[in-house]
């Protein structure tokens, strides 16, 4: 019986935000404005994000042996994750990301794996995949992403998957492979492109490779939803930006708390955007996520 509205997998992730005035170049250095530690990783995220919203929700993690006792899986649990099928690699520590962010909130990120690395020779988790009723996969290992893919297709899940900032990672071969077996892609304009130019498609040809929706979020500029039925724009709700970092997660999870309640892919993003919206207004992923009648709210007001 299918006990979950999605699992998400990927990274857990703790964050160091750090905000320059701009990247230094090589062999020079740059001043440090602020610096937080702060809680991340980009599954993790979605998985906050989507049980704020209401979505039943599990995650698949590699994740340090300090992780089980930390007041990050504290607060997994208090929000009612499911993070009973985490990958725990006692001797490594839990990936860490490095973000940086200059003043035209460009970013660059540094990212130690470790316990992600196991990874890469973790079997899939079956039954988390059985028991819910999608799946997302979130920045990580991209084979331990397509094999999680493949189970999830034969199992007749619904599935998302955003590469992120991983999509690097990716050959063309396996990235092809990843794309065939979704319902969802979720990504930023640089990464869509990437992906485009990667596979040498168009959207059109992104679609009928696999994915039946192509989700482009475009930050100030909106988002753009592409199907077979066409394209729809659709305008971002704008506030200043503290710290962007996490925003394209929000968003994801939020569209898909949405979607898998049958509501059209316009009331997804629209909600998606006002979701987004509160997460830039304060430093980090998960300082500021809304309350469902918040985001509501806003949404209503802008729309």
């Amino acid at each position: 019986m299918t006990k979950k509205d999605l699992l998400t997998i990927g990274h857990t992730a703790l964050d160091c935000i750090i905000t320059v005035d701009e990247f230094p170049k090589a062999n020079t250095s740059s001043a440090i404005n602020s610096m937080k530690n702060l809680n991340g990783g980009a599954a993790a995220n979605v998985a906050m994000v989507a049980a704020t919203m209401g979505l039943k929700t599990s995650l698949i993690s590699a994740v340090g042996g300090e992780f089980k006792n930390s007041k990050y899986a504290k607060e997994m649990i208090n929000k009612g994750i499911d993070i009973d099928s985490m990958i725990v690699v006692d001797n490594e520590t839990t990936p860490t990301a490095f973000v940086f962010t200059n003043n035209n909130n460009d970013q660059i990120s540094y990212f130690y794996w470790g316990a992600g690395k196991n990874f890469k020779n973790s079997k899939t988790p079956d039954k988390a995949i059985a028991e819910s009723k999608a799946v997302h996969l979130a920045t990580g290992d991209p084979d331990f992403n397509w094999k999680c893919g493949k189970k999830a297709r034969t199992e007749e899940k619904l599935i998302s998957f955003d590469p992120g900032q991983d999509l690097g990672m990716y050959n063309p071969e396996r990235l092809k492979e990843v794309i065939g077996d979704i319902n969802i892609l979720f990504g930023n304009h640089f990464e869509i492109e990437r992906i485009q130019n990667s596979l040498n498609l168009d959207i059109n040809g992104l679609i009928e490779l696999g994915p039946q929706i192509v989700v482009k979020s475009c930050g100030e500029k909106g988002s753009k939803i592409y199907s077979e039925d066409g394209k729809i724009d659709i305008e971002a709700i704008y506030k200043p930006a503290v710290d962007p970092t996490g925003a394209g997660d929000s968003y994801r999870a939020a569209f898909l708390s949405k979607f898998l309640n049958g509501y059209s892919l316009e009331e997804c993003a629209k909600f998606a955007s006002s979701v987004s919206s509160f997460i830039v207004e304060k430093k980090g992923c998960q300082t500021n996520i809304p309350s469902l009648v918040e985001a509501t709210n806003r949404m209503k007001e802008f729309y």
